[in-house]
């Protein structure tokens, strides 16, 4: 690949995408698009980058994306993350939401559905305190093919082994042969679509739960920075944001700040100072969020 079709390539990625692609990564590139070539017919990189040149094939374009961006996931992970949703998120929301009676949830970048549906079996098992409660799980990715497989919530031994429990892998999950699939009442609870982290969100309309996790390291600052705030602007005012271990908005954002007391959780900052005024006491909710057409419980 030449110096000019790696630059445009970059140029191309950051554009649609976001991701900044550094010159360590000319390998990767090289790799993943090389076998999109033979998967294409296309007679080498010199000969994609041409054709992408003329901007006159958007699939193309989208497959380019789609072969550049890392899927890497897998149930409940990091763990921690799970814990907080379970044990500090949830308890929250229950009482804060006991007037609406209702519950929005958004897995940005959810790739093949692993974190989507590890929220949806946690929120299962407490059925019984969310009886009558209407709950929406969106997950969205850029990616249409991860996001097919996420639909169809099927996964190979090896992908049900990393950080699955084994009594929800039984309870949850169907074998057939060497995969296992998401039940149906499981699938049902989580709503798949394609979306573009740098593209118009307001459709979506507000949330009481954010996870956005180990996407921001592929960003550079400037694209970190308007994720964010698009993010931001989605998260109901008393809400929750989690990040990926790796992850932090120092220098990102202002808007949403850490928790005092839970690492890895976010809050948005004047929700922060709203509880700090009333000196420690319980945040009221000051605005309600429109019943969405999720789950009944």
């Amino acid at each position: 690949m030449t110096e000019a079709d790696f630059d445009f390539l970059r140029a191309l990625l950051h554009q649609r995408s976001g991701l900044s692609l550094s010159e360590e990564k000319r390998y990767l590139a090289e790799s993943r698009l090389g076998i999109l070539c033979r998967r294409s017919g296309i007679d080498g990189l010199g000969a994609l980058v041409q054709k992408l040149r003329f901007r006159a094939d958007p699939a193309l374009e989208n497959a380019v994306v789609e072969a550049m961006t890392t899927n890497e996931t897998l149930f409940f992970r990091d763990r921690t993350p799970f814990d907080l949703f379970r044990d500090v998120i949830l308890p929250e929301k229950l009482a804060a939401n006991a007037t609406s009676r209702s519950l929005r949830i958004w897995c940005a970048a959810v790739s093949t559905g692993q974190e989507a549906y590890s929220l949806a079996m946690i929120l299962d098992e407490m059925a019984q305190r969310l009886a009558g409660w209407r709950v929406e799980i969106l997950g969205t990715d850029i990616s249409t093919e991860v996001l097919e497989r996420a639909r169809q919530g099927v996964y190979s031994q090896f992908e049900v082994q990393r950080g699955l429990p084994i009594q929800m892998l039984l309870r949850y999950f169907r074998q057939d042969g060497d995969k296992w699939q998401v039940n149906e009442r499981i699938r049902a609870m989580v709503d798949l679509k394609p979306h573009n982290l740098l593209e118009a969100n307001a459709h979506f309309g507000q949330f009481d739960v954010i996870f956005c996790r180990n996407v921001l390291i592929y960003f550079d600052v400037a694209t970190k920075a308007k994720v964010m705030a698009a993010l931001a602007q989605r998260l109901a005012r008393d809400g929750a944001f989690v990040l990926g271990a790796a992850e932090t908005v120092i220098g990102i954002t202002t808007t949403i700040v850490p928790d005092r007391e839970h690492r890895g959780l976010y809050r948005e900052s004047s929700s922060v100072k709203a509880q700090t005024s009333n000196l420690g006491l319980p945040f009221d909710r000051t605005r309600s969020l429109a019943a969405a057409a999720g789950r009944r419980f």
